[in-house]
């Protein structure tokens, strides 16, 4: 039996043997890809560019946009590319790396996300202190540690994963390679070092979300003491973009890995591992740019300028 000193490739889940299906399938993950690609851009250039935007708040959306557009982009292209070659087949070394990459930037989404919510309960719950306790240093401490962290966390799984001895053949239920799916490759009783580590890591995602939950339990309750009703409308409509990414990221992820598993696999797993893969990253800046005043005005703005230039230089090379 193949164990992992001699495996060179995998097979990836195909959506279709049928050519037409297949290209149908590549234009549809184009599609995908180009909305995420151009609204995470415009997330990260808008807030480079806008000097308003220089806050704690738009400084750890733009680590949260750079993270989607990485996410987006370790999984979408090679199973386009596989499409458009009709073939399935993903080496060893690029199985390795989209588990690594994969898991790095989803993690450091969840540490991003819940350093977002803290930020926004010192904003709400902690207004007078605020410049203090969010000054620049320690938003940059922040931001690196959930990315280091993520980094180490990621390099142990992926670690664990590939240590174990693969006994179940070399063909992947999944679009891309996901550490689920590779277990369920592994040989008896050979990954349980990977067991204690998935157990480690739900413990981690628990810990995240009832910190966020803890968060905005008290947010709730600072801005229901607000008197006037402008006032609590105008912190609602900074903390409801966040609330919603998170849910979509947490209920997406969680429906995805605690849903049980088959050994066969079914129409409804593939859009499950494309729904919390690949859809959050690219709602993430629909859900910011629809409902924050401030990155919808700081766009206009930018379109704005420049259509101006256009015109300017049309005019100038008339």
């Amino acid at each position: 039996m193949p164990n992992q000193t001699n495996m060179a490739e995998f097979l990836l889940l195909g959506f279709s043997d049928v050519q037409e299906l297949q290209i149908l399938h590549f234009v549809l993950f184009l599609v995908i890809y180009l909305v995420g690609l151009v609204g995470n851009l415009l997330i990260i250039t808008v807030i480079a560019l806008d000097h308003r935007l220089h806050t704690p708040m738009y400084f750890f959306l733009g680590n949260l946009s750079i993270l989607d557009l990485s996410s987006i982009s370790v999984t979408i292209p090679k199973s386009m590319a596989n499409s458009l070659m009709d073939t399935r087949v993903i080496s060893y070394p690029a199985c390795v790396a989209q588990v690594f990459l994969f898991m790095f930037f989803c993690s450091s989404d969840l540490g991003i996300l819940t350093i977002m919510a803290y930020d926004r309960y010192v904003a709400i719950c902690h207004p007078l202190h605020y410049e203090r306790i969010m000054n620049w240093r320690a938003c940059v401490h922040m931001a690196t540690s959930a990315w280091v962290t993520s980094l180490l966390y990621s390099a142990l799984h992926t670690g664990n994963t590939f240590a174990v001895s693969f006994c179940g053949g070399h063909v992947v239920d999944q679009f891309f390679c996901g550490i689920p799916q590779l277990l369920k490759l592994a040989c008896p009783d050979s990954n349980r070092s990977e067991n204690g580590v998935i157990i480690f890591s739900a413990c981690l995602v628990v810990s995240c979300f009832v910190f966020i939950v803890v968060s905005y339990v008290h947010i709730f309750r600072a801005v229901l003491r607000i008197p006037s009703e402008q006032g609590r409308h105008k912190a609602f409509s900074t903390c409801l973009p966040h609330i919603s990414v998170v849910s979509l990221f947490i209920l997406t992820g969680a429906f995805a890995y605690l849903k049980p598993t088959s050994s066969t696999t079914s129409l409804l797993d593939l859009i499950v591992d494309i729904f919390y893969s690949v859809v959050p990253p690219v709602l993430n800046p629909v859900i910011y740019s629809m409902r924050n005043k401030e990155i919808k005005a700081a766009l206009l703005k930018l379109i704005g300028r420049r259509l101006s230039l256009a015109q300017k230089m049309s005019v100038f090379h008339l």
